[in-house]
C-alpha cells in the first residue's frame, strides 16, 4: 500500500512537469522557424496608421508584427501570433504600451478579401487574465475602421 502510494506520487509529479514544458518548446521552435511567405500591410484612418507583417509558417500558423499609431494614444508595438480558419486569420496581439511598459495581450480577428485584411469588432471576453472572443458572438467585418491594403515590406 505504501509503494502504490510512492507510485502514484511520482507519477502525478511526472505528469505536471511535463505540462509545463510542452508549450515553450513549441513557442521557441515557431519563433525560430523561417517563414515561406512574407506580406506587409498598411491601414489608414484619418490620423491613424497601422503598419502590419505577416509571415506564414511551413505548419500554416502566422507570425508578425503589428505596429498602432493612434491619434491621442501610446505607440503599440507589438508582435501577432495565430492562425487562418477559413479566410479569416485569428491572432494574438502582444504589445508594450504607455510609460509604465506594460505588456498587454489581444486578440484579433482579420477577414481577408483579395489583398486587403479587415480587422473585426467583436465582443471581447477576459477569464483568468486571458481575452478571448466571446463564443457564439459574431465579429463585425462591415462597421470598422481599419481596413488594411497590401504594400511593399519595407525593412528598418
Amino acid at each position: 500500500m505504501k509503494n502504490l502510494g510512492l507510485f502514484c506520487l511520482l507519477l502525478a509529479s511526472i505528469v505536471l512537469g511535463s505540462c509545463n514544458k510542452k508549450p515553450k518548446d513549441v513557442e521557441v521552435k515557431n519563433l525560430a522557424e523561417k517563414p515561406v511567405s512574407v506580406q506587409c500591410y498598411k491601414a489608414l484612418y484619418e490620423t491613424d496608421t497601422l503598419d502590419l507583417k505577416v509571415n506564414t509558417l511551413k505548419n500554416g500558423k502566422v507570425t508578425g508584427e503589428l505596429v498602432m499609431k493612434v491619434l491621442n494614444k501610446a505607440k503599440k508595438v507589438g508582435k501577432i501570433a495565430g492562425e487562418f480558419r477559413g479566410d479569416t486569420l485569428f491572432v494574438d496581439y502582444s504589445f508594450v504600451s504607455g510609460l509604465d511598459k506594460a505588456t498587454y495581450k489581444n486578440p484579433m480577428a482579420l477577414l481577408k478579401k483579395g489583398n486587403e485584411l479587415i480587422l473585426g469588432n467583436g465582443k471581447i471576453e477576459t477569464y483568468l487574465g486571458t481575452s478571448y472572443f466571446a463564443k457564439g458572438q459574431p465579429i463585425d467585418f462591415d462597421n470598422v475602421k481599419y481596413k488594411f491594403t497590401a504594400v511593399e515590406c519595407v525593412d528598418k
